[in-house]
């Protein structure tokens, strides 16, 4: 189909600004894209634009821009040009289009996976990734350690399917789509189902749901609403469950009568009349049909959490077909994704890991307390530009997790990261205040740091050889391990 700017505008249901519309049948032969990387003929979409966007789209002869919130003397600007703005409502419903695009047109021979879900999306799907690319296959994912290709906002998603179908024809596509998105304070209602229904996938998996996001959504029961529209939208293939979880499980009964169910689950001790629809773990071993496929020393790491996303990822796999013995020897060679339980330091022993909300968090240092053979230093990064709310939740998460932790010394140190955190990431006096009220109002001591450089700095110098070093926190520590080699050389 000819696609143009009138016809992607009506598509998205959007109304294009310009001048002079008679080039608006100009066939668009480009891709979608983000600004810095467009050439002549792309269309660009981002969810704002100012005047120097404009100037700069126009410059490189791009053929239009997509936007939500066109911002200062844009639109002026582009109309003394002659530029093309197309104007959305919702900008996801522009990056669900691209998205499609992108894949009909690079990947419409793949297998597509759609990973979900609350935690473990970004472990399950580079574990994915991992068990595919290990066989030779032509995979591509959007999972990368700061989460920054799994979103809607901007086509980073369609230009890194775009960037590899160029030069590969692919096999698999692995897709992590996050069950609830949006930025400051605005929900994009329905973004999963959207995004879902636009990758049209072959296997789909929900790997867990709590609670989450707490600046956009306020309750479980949202979040669940949420992720049940992912399942309803699904029209073919395999939906891959965790049974572990009461709410995930119930999602099966959402699913159109033409999609298959399977199952995963942690500490089964039997298996039940299901037995070839799901993989299991019985404290020792992973079991498939009833037969022993890994034991707990062949699996890379041990925690609770780490071995739910090789059950998924291992479920995903068997309904893509991939050889048994393959599955197997990719996860026996899997490496972590970064911050996902990544060891730093051997004496002492430091672990960085990117919990950043309450089930993330008590899942790391549960983990962690269990190899634990001295003190436990936890230094956590307060979540800058988030709310009360989730920083109040995930402080109180570290209160229940210490007070777990029986037997062991716990020294807690926590940090804004002022030093490193940009301007969406500053931490608010307001979420301060709350993650050291409940510190406080629950008798935990604590050292409290502004600067990220000085809380590892205090840790490092002051633990001993034998104890542990947990670094957790979202983009508050993503730049613990460069600033830790830095504190090493000295």
């Amino acid at each position: 189909m000819k696609l143009t700017i009138n016809s992607i505008t009506k598509s998205i249901s959007g109304r294009v600004i310009r001048s002079n519309t008679k080039n608006n049948n100009q066939e668009f032969s480009g891709l979608f894209t983000v600004l810095d990387s467009a050439k002549k003929g792309d269309i660009v979409i981002r969810h704002w634009i100012n005047g120097k966007g404009i100037k700069i789209a126009n410059e490189k002869d791009v053929l239009a821009i997509i936007t939500e919130n066109p911002l200062e003397n844009s639109i002026e600007l582009a109309e003394s040009l002659d530029f093309p703005i197309i104007i959305v409502d919702k900008i996801e419903n522009a990056n669900a289009f691209a998205l499609n695009y992108s894949l009909n047109l690079f990947a419409s021979n793949s297998k597509k996976v759609v990973v979900s879900g609350t935690n473990g999306k970004s472990t399950t799907s580079h574990l994915i990734y991992h068990i595919l690319n290990n066989l030779g296959a032509n995979v591509v994912t959007n999972t990368d350690f700061k989460s920054e290709f799994n979103t809607l906002i901007d086509p980073m998603v369609s230009k890194l399917i775009s960037d590899y179908g160029i030069e590969k024809e692919l096999d698999y596509v692995i897709i992590e789509v996050s069950e609830i998105q949006g930025w400051v304070n605005r929900l994009m209602k329905n973004h999963a189902p959207i995004m879902t229904t636009a990758i049209n996938p072959d296997v789909t998996v929900i790997t867990n749901i709590s609670l989450d996001h707490i600046d956009l959504i306020d309750s479980l029961e949202e979040i669940y609403k949420e992720i049940s529209k992912i399942i309803r939208v699904i029209r073919k293939g395999t939906i891959v469950l965790n049974k572990g979880d009461q709410l995930v499980s119930s999602l099966n009964e959402f699913k159109n009568s033409d999609v298959k169910s399977f199952y995963f689950l942690y500490n089964d001790n039997h298996i039940n009349n299901e037995k070839d629809k799901i993989v299991s773990f019985d404290n020792k071993n992973i079991i498939y049909n009833d037969e022993i496929i890994l034991s707990l020393d062949e699996i890379p790491f041990k925690s609770k959490h780490f071995i739910e996303n090789i059950l998924a990822a291992i479920s995903v796999c068997i309904n893509l077909n991939i050889p048994l013995s393959n599955i197997i020897e990719g996860v026996m060679s899997y490496k972590p994704l970064k911050r996902r339980f990544s060891k730093l330091n051997e004496n002492p022993l430091i672990i960085d890991d990117f919990a950043h909300n309450p089930e993330g968090i008590r899942a790391t240092i549960n983990a962690v307390s269990k190899i634990n053979n001295g003190t436990l230093w936890i230094v956590s990064a307060i979540r800058g530009s988030r709310g009360i709310e989730i920083n109040g939740l995930n402080s109180k998460s570290l209160v229940d997790s210490i007070y777990s932790c029986k037997d062991i010394k716990v020294n807690l140190i926590i940090s804004n990261s002022s030093d490193f955190v940009d301007g969406v990431n500053i931490v608010k006096l307001n979420e301060e205040r709350i993650f050291l009220k409940v510190l406080n109002d629950n008798k935990i001591d604590f050292t409290h740091f502004d600067k990220l450089h000085d809380a590892l700095s205090y840790t490092y110098n002051n633990a001993n050889i034998k104890d542990t070093i947990l670094f957790i926190g979202a983009q508050g520590m993503d730049f613990a391990e460069t600033v830790l080699e830095d504190i090493k050389k000295c």
